[in-house]
């Protein structure tokens, strides 16, 4: 149900970038490498001295960069690129805390075959930087690197009918779930099994899964379109169907971003984040007291208005 809200969502772009197809950008042809890259800092700051109204000081930081590589040659592609995402924030005197953390490695081999289509095989992992803990239990671990690690592999056919719009759908992707720390794969965090437990309801530490795997099919669409002047839209949406394991519950990755270039220097973004996974159990409060007392299903959702330094190469 999510995955087809999301489709029906997407449909106007998709349907501005086919109307527009005459004035968007020609296919790419241009043989040998090219490469660049792109960094921002976003900075936010509140200080609040003798304030009758109260409130808090705040600090906060956020650094997004990426980075990309592309070869044609002949008829062959090869893309790959890395997005390194990292924030933090300090509130009053609180310890300074995470407040985004995101490494995500693409590449993709494209092999046309008419002047819009292509044979491609393409790979892709998620994982985070640094651990995050609990912030009513600083001691809880929540996650950490490669825990979890999210890695699809897929092989299908790519529609690239200009440089704004990808559509690739694969009939055959791996989707496989990482969990490095024990300790999460025994809680049976990030939708791997959980570990076992003896006959008085003990867990037996170590036994928890560390690796799930799944079979599918993969509908990956990434669009990108110069709205105004110096505004520029883009968005990515990820579904992905398990054969083997309720196919009708789609997991869902959607990215938006909308950026905003001041001068060469200066820029402004916003940006969200909707996921949905059955299998990802997320901390919920039953009692609307603030404080989580279950675990179950929901849409995550995220969103980052920034303003800051951005440096092109």
């Amino acid at each position: 149900m999510v995955g087809g809200v999301v489709c029906l969502s997407l449909l106007p772009a998709l349907a501005l970038a086919q109307t527009s197809e005459n004035s968007a950008a020609a296919p790419d042809t241009v043989q040998g490498w090219r490469r660049g890259g792109v960094g921002t800092l976003n900075f936010s700051q509140v200080s609040l001295s003798n304030w009758a109204p109260g409130g808090q000081s705040s600090l906060s930081l956020l650094g997004i960069g990426n980075v990309f590589l592309h070869n044609r040659r002949g008829h062959n592609t090869f893309d790959t690129s890395l997005d390194v995402v990292y924030g933090s924030l300090k509130a009053g005197k609180a310890r300074i805390r995470k407040s985004d953390d995101r490494l995500e490695l693409n590449a993709k081999y494209g092999r046309q075959f008419t002047k819009v289509l292509y044979y491609a095989a393409q790979a892709n992992v998620k994982t985070q930087l640094t651990p995050t803990t609990a912030l009513e239990k600083p001691d809880s671990l929540l996650s950490r690197f490669f825990a979890p690690a999210y890695i699809l592999t897929s092989i299908g056919i790519d529609y690239k009918p200009n440089d704004q719009l990808s559509v690739f759908l694969s009939p055959i992707t791996g989707k496989f779930t990482v969990v490095a720390d024990q300790t999460l794969a025994d809680a049976g965090a990030f939708g791997v099994e959980p570990a076992e437990r003896t006959a008085d309801g003990q867990v037996v530490r170590g036994t928890g899964q560390r690796f799930r795997q799944e079979l599918g099919a993969y509908l990956n669409v990434k669009y990108r379109r110069p709205i105004w002047e110096n505004v520029t839209f883009q968005s990515k949406l990820d579904l992905f169907s398990n054969y083997l394991h309720s196919p009708g519950n789609i997991d869902v990755n959607w990215e938006t971003l909308v950026s905003f270039k001041v001068n060469r220097f200066i820029s402004s973004s916003i940006a969200t984040t909707l996921v949905y996974d059955d299998d990802v159990l997320t901390p919920v409060d039953r009692n609307d007291d603030g404080v989580p007392d279950s675990r179950g299903r929901r849409v995550q959702f995220k969103e980052t208005l920034g303003i800051g330094l951005t440096y092109r190469f």
